[in-house]
């Protein structure tokens, strides 16, 4: 029973690695670069939307709308 659990994981690893080389061409440094930013931002907007649904006062309400309203500006910028 191992055994046969162990070929299925090498038969998936080797598929993950065949369509992780099949992805295209690669990637630039700058365009990794951008992508990192991109994904920090979308975290940041996420972790701001969180904490506005926790927030309760209202200058604090305000404050995360205006950061999600920076981090929705710098995302169009990129």
């Amino acid at each position: 029973m191992a055994s046969g659990w162990e070929s299925k994981s090498i038969e998936s690893q080797q598929d993950d690695a065949s369509r992780k080389s099949e992805a295209g061409p690669p990637v630039t440094p700058e365009q990794q670069e951008r992508a990192g930013r991109r994904t920090g931002l979308e975290l940041a907007l996420a972790q701001t939307q969180a904490e506005l649904g926790a927030a309760c006062r209202p200058a604090h309400r305000e404050m995360l709308q205006l950061r999600m309203e920076a981090i929705r500006s710098r995302l169009k910028d990129l």
